[in-house]
């Protein structure tokens, strides 16, 4: 009689009893779960496709075909860094303290024009920094109105008889960054103050405080959270911006690697530069959380109070009213009167010189773009809600780092993996049945679309996180125990409970969509213009004029969401029954 081992099993038999205890796991860990395994799946492949562009910077960095490193450290770099810091510098000092102060003001004082002024503020968020940029240079270069003004009263002859300041420079960059993104100071800082305890005000005034000496001793110290994530977005759209600065002729490291890249055709070199450039990245958001501190600031009490005004009257109400509208003056005003006269007077011209199509192709672009990110950032904020672990909590991180990431780098880092996986496809088509495919994403406006889609998933997922937050965990609960899975729940409940979110979120990507100039610089199909890319070209020949229509076009586009967004940002207080009327208006 022979009796069998159960040690003695085959080699093969052993695999497969492995690979079903192997399969039982798992479904018994699914079983387990309360929400099925596709989410976790869906939410790892965003995750791939966040942290593919730094990985593929990153390995062409390290393994150049060409190693020009050495160069690029005595000759590009030093330059470049240095240019960029200065610029980042000037830039955030200057939207410092324009966005504090004008925030303070309105917020604390009551003057004629106090709540046009608030909402006037915030509009030059809606010019692109490169439109500003070819504004100003029109402007004020040599041939300019202001110039030519000049010279006319003073019987001026060349430029040898005065001294003008000149546009085409760091100092003119930085002119230009913060006369556009000061509003990001503006909106953090007059929540915060909006939000703050008046006891805290009031007994620094009982304390023989000046106005003045209470910003500095109280509101500041209690702004500094918020006032750190607006000098954040501000230091990053320092970094991303390539139109304006080319334009002005300021070397940064932006500028650099697109450079490096088309002109001088390295694409390690321009990886290298572009790794430095995440370094700043990474140093600029730890120097973010390090100055906010962790610090939170509440209510110790459920009731509130209007915010006690100082009433300004006569001629220190026009001062404060004019002081109020001076940023907006510089920072729309007059580059949108300079952008209508030349609209105006080049109409035909503008029309004739692809304005349709570039127009086409933008909001087919931005339509598409924010479909998609949106999408994305719902399936991001609705797994975070219904399974809050490390990876969905990483997820909704990981999505902040792609607004971060500046659009030559994100170009950098998409270009080689989307040209691989269509090489591959077409070799393995080619190999098997003898067709071939040619470029499938890179190359195509899908290409841009993915660009997009990962850059402007942090706009998206913040619109619908605040939109989710409001919903009630009951609802969820209700639903289930009704017997529908977590998408029949989405489908039915969130879904039309979500609407408004959903549409502010594709408001907000496609008028940034509409605005992204690096980026659609690097990515686009040949002979494939959209408006951005349409003012910068009749830019770079110095025929901006034409272009015009096309500039009025994309600020147009971006001053409804701007008033949005303004109204989300600088509401009314906590506990207020009206909203906003005693601290807005």
């Amino acid at each position: 009689m022979n009796i069998s081992n159960p040690q003695s099993t085959s080699p093969r038999e052993s695999a497969a009893q492995r690979l079903g205890h192997g399969i039982a796991r798992i479904r018994a860990w699914q079983a387990q779960r309360p929400h099925s395994i596709a989410w976790l799946v869906a939410i790892a492949a965003i995750l791939f496709l966040m942290a593919l562009p730094i990985a593929t910077t990153l390995w062409l960095a390290v393994s150049p075909k060409e190693n020009i490193w050495p160069h690029l450290m005595r000759t590009v770099l030093p330059g470049s860094l240095m240019q960029t810091l200065a610029l980042m510098a000037g830039a955030g000092v200057l939207t410092l303290v324009t966005g504090t102060a004008a925030a303070w003001l309105v917020t604390m004082y009551r003057f004629p024009g106090r709540a046009l002024a608030d909402r006037l503020l915030v509009i030059p968020l809606a010019m692109p920094t490169y439109i500003v940029a070819y504004c100003y240079v029109e402007l004020l270069d040599y041939a300019g109105p202001v110039q030519s003004g000049l010279r006319a009263l003073f019987g001026w002859q060349s430029a040898r008889d005065y001294w003008f300041p000149e546009i085409r420079s760091l100092y003119g960059a930085i002119f230009v960054m913060a006369s556009v993104l000061y509003p990001y100071v503006y909106l953090s800082a007059r929540a915060s103050f909006v939000q703050q305890s008046v006891c805290a005000l009031e007994v620094a005034r009982t304390l023989g405080r000046t106005p003045l000496a209470t910003l500095w001793a109280v509101a500041l110290p209690l702004a500094r959270p918020a006032l750190a994530a607006g000098l954040a977005l501000v230091l990053m759209e320092c970094l991303n911006d390539l139109g304006a600065v080319q334009y002005l002729g300021v070397q940064t490291l932006s500028q650099s690697i697109y450079a490096t890249w088309l002109q001088r055709s390295n694409l390690g070199g321009a990886a290298q530069l572009a790794t430095v450039m995440l370094v700043l990245i990474v140093l600029m958001l730890s120097a973010e959380r390090w100055a906010r501190g962790g610090a939170k600031v509440h209510h110790t009490t459920g009731r509130y109070r209007s915010i006690p005004f100082e009433d300004l009257t006569g001629w220190r109400g026009l001062l404060a009213g004019f002081l109020a509208v001076l940023p907006f003056v510089i920072g729309f005003v007059l580059p949108f009167l300079q952008l209508a006269r030349h609209a105006v007077v080049y109409a035909g011209a503008g029309l004739e010189r692809g304005f349709f199509q570039a127009a086409g192709n933008s909001l087919m672009l931005a339509a598409i773009s924010s479909f998609v990110a949106v999408a994305l950032a719902l399936v991001v904020g609705y797994s975070r809600r219904i399974d809050p672990n490390r990876l969905t909590q990483l997820a909704a991180r990981a999505s902040g780092l792609g607004y971060a990431i500046p659009g030559t780098v994100l170009a950098l880092g998409l270009l080689i993996p989307l040209a691989s996986f269509d090489n591959a496809v077409d070799a393995a088509l080619k190999s098997t049945i003898g067709i071939s495919t040619g470029l499938l994403i890179s190359g195509t406006m899908m290409a841009l679309v993915l660009a997009y889609a990962v850059r402007f998933l942090a706009v998206a997922l913040g619109s619908i996180e605040s939109g989710l937050d409001r919903i009630s965990p009951s609802l969820d609960a209700a639903a289930r125990a009704l017997g529908e899975t977590a998408l029949s729940t989405l489908r039915r409940v969130h879904l039309p409970m979500l609407l408004p979110a959903l549409g502010a979120a594709a408001l907000l990507v496609f008028v940034d969509s509409m605005k992204e100039l690096p980026a659609t610089l690097l990515l686009r199909p040949f002979n494939f213009e959209t408006l951005a890319t349409h003012v910068y070209s009749f830019a770079a020949l110095e025929q901006f004029e034409e272009a015009a229509l096309g500039a009025l076009a994309i600020v147009v586009s971006g001053l409804v969401p701007v008033l949005l967004l303004h109204t989300a940002v600088a509401g009314g207080r906590a506990g207020s029954r009206r909203g906003t009327r005693n601290d807005v208006d």
